[in-house]
Parts: structure tokens; sequence; C-alpha cells
């Protein structure tokens, strides 16, 4: 299985992409890892919220095929303790998905069409958290889960 990271916008602070840089190399030792980075829109200001999802939306779409499976990382979705998404993760490599795709959307979140075309939504936490910050953390739980599948000592419990 091939997971897919998308995300709008790059990463500006040079602290933060060093750890996704990290992460993300580490996650290589384990699993094809891709991060898919959409430039942000230009001219937002002309737009309405509606709009800037809807632009948004034709991008992250333009991104995934037919055969992939998206899961929307959104404030309100099912929300999982580190074992319970390692697990999640095994699931899903045992059911023969070609590749997972996960989505950190814009800053109003995803377009209708988006979220019709998704196969679920995932939360990192009730918090809410920089669209920065949610990549590092996110990279980093998908390693956290591969650590835990292969019962190395990273996760303590």
């Amino acid at each position: 299985m091939n997971i897919k990271l998308i995300t709008i916008g790059k990463t500006d602070n040079k602290s933060l992409q060093t750890l996704i840089d990290d992460y993300t190399k580490r996650l290589s030792f384990y699993i094809k890892f891709e991060l898919e980075i959409i430039p942000d829109i230009k001219n937002v200001k002309n737009l309405s919220e509606s709009q800037q999802k809807e632009k948004e939306g034709q991008l992250i779409l333009s991104k995934i095929s037919p055969t992939d499976q998206l899961l929307l990382l959104d404030e309100n979705g099912k929300k999982f303790s580190s074992v319970a998404f390692s697990l999640e993760l095994q699931k899903k490599m045992n059911s023969g998905i070609k590749t997972l795709v996960f989505v950190i959307g814009g800053p109003y979140g995803f377009s209708d069409t988006v979220y019709a075309a998704a196969q679920g939504k995932i939360s990192l936490s009730d918090m809410t958290f920089s669209h920065q910050m949610a990549r590092l953390f996110f990279i980093e739980q998908l390693y956290r889960g591969y650590t835990i599948l292969r019962n190395e000592p990273y996760h303590h419990q």
C-alpha cells in the first residue's frame, strides 16, 4: 500500500519543515509515502470562503485517482488513539487498497464535492492546530503507527 498526504500551501517555518522531513524519511523505511503540496490559491482576497474551498477542492480532486481511498483530516472526523490508528492502518493494508490518500485542507476546510468523494474523516484532536503543525503531527502519527505494528520501542504504553 502507498500513502499520500495532500496539503494546501507550503510550510514556511523552517523548524517545522525540518521535523516533517525527518519523519518523512523515517516513514519511508516502512511504506511508500508521498507528501504532495498544492500551492496556495492566488488572489484569495477576491474570493469568498466557499469559492476558495471550491477552487482548492478542484485541485485536491485532480490529484486523486478513482482507485484511491480518500480520508480527510477534519475536526469532525473519527478520533483514534495511536494504537487504534495503527490497527486501522493494518486493516487498510489488509484490504488491498493500493493508495490511501489523506488530505489536510485549506483554512476553511473542504468543499462539499471533496466531502462527497471521501470515504471517511479523521480528527487529530479536539484542539485546533495550524495546518503546518497538523502535517507534522499526522506524519509523526503515521510513523508511530508503523512502529507499533512492528512492535518497535518508539511508542510506550
